[in-house]
């Protein structure tokens, strides 16, 4: 089960080092909820390895304004504590969300 992300953890699990998948989402988008279960299944299998998590643009709002989220589902990678250039934006395949993990801990 993917993790749940707020404003209260966000940073400190970005600044942990560790690759960090975050899913901006919102309960009114019909894309977000069709992605959920590739998402949780993606979180189960790269745990350990890789922080993947949901963050709700409703209930929270920092980091979605501060990453100019205007589009959802968006998606960004992170490693290192770093944004990098990895993006999804839209509804996404198991297999092209497993693919840019993959591209994340290649990086």
């Amino acid at each position: 089960m993917a993790q749940t992300f707020t404003d209260e953890n966000i940073r400190d699990i970005i600044a942990s080092g560790k690759p960090v998948v975050i899913d901006f989402w919102a309960t009114w988008c019909g894309p977000c909820r069709a992605m959920a279960p590739a998402i949780d299944q993606l979180a189960q299998e790269y745990e350990g390895r890789v922080e993947i998590g949901k963050y709700n643009v409703d209930e929270e709002g920092d980091i979605s304004s501060e990453y100019r989220i205007m589009s959802l589902p968006t998606i960004l990678f992170f490693k290192d504590g770093k944004k990098t250039d990895l993006r999804l934006v839209g509804s996404q395949s198991i297999d092209n969300l497993r693919a840019k993990v993959e591209q994340l801990l290649a990086l």
